[in-house]
């Protein structure tokens, strides 16, 4: 139902415009400042916007903005996940690890993204039924993770791994299958979070969990179902990281899970849970690829890029804070 605005003491419906400055006002803020800093970065090295920069800046990111999808579901039911950068790091192992095996690649594609699944289903479990916070079951999970795949594969470096199995390499229509696997992931899962019954229960459990109850909701077994579908995003993430290159390091990517969990806040998701679009997440993520670009091509210490994220992950959420308390 449209909100009634009073004005001289006749109500009046809110205009087009404003209702979707309500709707996607932080969309269109990250929108807009990727566009405002390629200009800008273009401006002063042209190389910048070359298809060349473009395209490897796009493609390599491209990850990033999976893993904030799944992100930004746990996020919005009110749960967080700091242990996805490990888990990445782990699923690419395993789908490296089978292909030089000699195991269908099809199957070093599958079983990294099932593992994932159960991974963060376990998680997800233990955070509904155990009633153990999230962030706390999630540290656990991140040294669990990382410590394991460092005593396990003491860091070397997967090689010789087959030309089929590079599908980060891959190219449809011209476009980096990485952005397509992005752009494509992003749309069915806004498109789901916004018009599917599944989706919008997300939005309930974190906005009020009692209420989510008192309709009908099973809260519990949908915090599962949120984690899960969150390990089915990292996987196949890892997947993209671990094909993008032709080897594979056996380590956590350094600052991944933060990377992930900030793409989700400075998208829109409100860390307090309840509302948050996967479209901003994925948009965050662009803006972060752009910002650590145009840094180098500005001759600016990549350095600053953690001091960026730092103000923008403040400012993003105190204008949430401050919208909240508007509403209220």
């Amino acid at each position: 139902m449209d909100t009634l605005v009073a004005t001289g003491g006749v109500a009046r419906r809110p205009s087009r415009l404003s209702r979707i400055v309500d709707a996607y006002g932080q969309e269109l803020v990250v929108s807009a400042a990727v566009l405002v800093l390629m200009a800008v970065a273009g401006a002063v090295n042209r190389r910048f916007l070359s298809q060349t920069n473009l395209t490897s800046l796009f493609s390599g990111n491209a990850y990033v903005a999976v893993a904030a999808i799944g992100m930004s579901m746990v996020i919005i039911s009110g749960n967080i996940d700091v242990s996805v950068g490990s888990l990445i790091g782990v699923l690419a192992t395993i789908a490296g690890t089978l292909a030089v095996k000699g195991y269908p690649i099809w199957l070093a594609w599958l079983f990294p993204v099932l593992v994932g699944v159960l991974v963060d289903a376990f998680i997800g479990a233990l955070v509904a039924y155990a009633r153990i916070p999230a962030i706390v079951v999630t540290l656990g999970f991140l040294s669990i993770l990382k410590g394991g795949l460092i005593s396990a594969t003491q860091g070397a470096w997967i090689g010789n791994l087959p030309p089929a199995f590079f599908i980060a390499q891959f190219r449809l229509f011209g476009i980096p299958s990485p952005i397509c696997f992005a752009t494509v992931l992003t749309v069915l899962a806004a498109l789901w979070m916004r018009y599917s019954a599944l989706g919008r229960a997300i939005y309930a459990v974190g906005g009020n969990s009692d209420a989510a109850r008192a309709v009908g909701i099973r809260t519990r077994p949908m915090v599962v179902f949120i984690f899960a579908l969150n390990g089915f995003f990292a996987g196949i993430a890892a997947i993209l990281f671990g094909t993008q290159l032709q080897v594979i390091q056996s380590t956590v990517p350094p600052n991944l899970e933060l990377n992930v969990i900030t793409a989700s806040v400075i998208g829109g998701v409100s860390i307090l849970g309840g509302t948050g679009t996967v479209v901003g997440s994925s948009l965050a993520a662009v803006l972060f690829a752009v910002i650590s670009s145009s840094l180098i091509f500005l001759n600016v210490s990549a350095y600053w890029l953690r001091a960026v994220l730092g103000l923008m992950i403040l400012a993003t959420v105190l204008a949430d804070m401050a919208r909240r308390r508007r509403i209220g």
